[in-house]
């Protein structure tokens, strides 16, 4: 009877592709960096050849880079984060990175220590897409020398990169476009002060109004929370006024489906009755009842932006903070805004009274 002879383990395998002993192949693949790292780049080099998986953090000791990125968020359950998300990963696998995702869920502890893990892991990179001025965590990275993006808030830190986002263009958009609608009285919905991201969209709306010879009072600005709860609160606060607004502008999309919420309760038609506008774009805004009318922040546009500037920055021998990259808005127009009831019989008396001179004159 013939002795049966064991198949070759992996290990040996590759041991004998990259002409190195097994015990070489076994601390390569364990992450040791006692490793000579020619032996190591051959067994690396084997390892794919053969077409096994390799270990990326071992492989990180060897190669110095990580292929690992960090994306920061303030919070998953805002739909814009995951739609953020997705993109950002898309661009960096097409790119061969891996992406930590991380939310802050507005607690400093947490998201403190999620800047520590990705410094153990050597990320190559951090997007902070937080849209708030949490210094303190920028503060982390610059501490841990951790190239990195943010939004809005600039660190004058050598390996980091600001976007901009030109909140004025869309919402001067949206405002014009109320105006062209016939709309007079027109109120924002804002996020929480003083946060940068929403002082920003605050005063580019302050700016809009003024732009087209209408005073932005106070009493038509209301500060709230970027929820549903928020939206819900502001409208019943501008139902309540003596002069309601015909027409609301909301700092994000998820304070418009609170703020129709709350008109479809007590009977307000939108947008028969009144007008509202939200900011993001999100996909929830195509399906909401009726479809939103909003000012676009293309997640796409900001995740490809972020990875583009973590890779200027890591590509980059300079020593002073890159110059900002602008994001621009945009708004969409769906039927959620309409021509204001009271400026439409305006133009119907004044069309009337024109059809009835003519026919005089005839």
């Amino acid at each position: 009877m013939s002795k049966r002879v064991a198949a070759p383990s992996r290990s040996e395998e590759v041991a004998k592709r990259a002409g190195v002993s097994v015990a070489t192949v076994s601390r390569v693949t364990n992450g040791l960096a006692s490793v000579d790292k020619k032996l190591a780049k051959r067994v690396w080099e084997a390892i794919e050849e053969l077409g096994y998986v390799p270990n990326p953090q071992a492989r990180a000791l060897v190669s110095g880079r990580s292929r690992t990125l960090g994306l920061l968020v303030s919070e998953i359950t805002n739909p814009f984060f995951p739609e953020l998300i997705q993109s950002f990963e898309d661009i960096a696998g097409k790119n061969d990175f891996e992406v930590m995702v991380g939310s802050t869920n507005y607690n400093y502890e947490h998201a403190r220590l999620f800047i520590k893990r990705l410094a153990q892991r050597r990320v190559e990179g951090v997007a902070v897409m937080t849209f708030r001025a949490e210094s303190h965590l920028l503060d982390e990275l610059i501490a841990q020398d951790v190239p990195m993006v943010s939004i809005d808030v600039s660190t004058n830190a050598p390996r980091s990169v600001v976007l901009e986002v030109d909140y004025a263009q869309g919402i001067t958009q949206a405002v014009q476009h109320l105006a062209v609608l016939g709309h007079r009285q027109i109120a924002f919905a804002g996020g929480p002060m003083p946060h940068l991201t929403n002082l920003r969209r605050k005063e580019a709306f302050i700016q809009a109004v003024r732009s087209i010879g209408l005073q932005a009072k106070e009493s038509q600005i209301f500060e709230g929370a970027h929820t549903f709860e928020g939206g819900t609160l502001a409208a019943r606060h501008f139902l309540d006024m003596a002069v309601r607004p015909t027409a609301i502008i909301c700092s994000n999309d998820i304070m418009a489906v609170g703020v129709m919420r709350i008109l479809s309760q007590r009977n307000v038609k939108v947008p028969g009755d009144m007008s509202v506008i939200g900011f993001d774009d999100i996909h929830l805004a195509e399906f909401a009842n009726p479809p939103l009318t909003t000012v676009r922040m293309s997640r796409e546009d900001l995740a490809r932006n972020a990875f583009n500037a973590l890779q200027l920055i890591t590509s980059s021998e300079m020593k002073t903070p890159h110059q900002a990259i602008r994001v621009g808005t945009s708004l969409i127009v769906r039927e959620s805004t309409n021509f204001h009831a009271a400026a439409t019989r305006g133009l119907r008396i004044k069309r009337s009274s024109s059809q009835a001179t003519a026919r005089k004159r005839s």
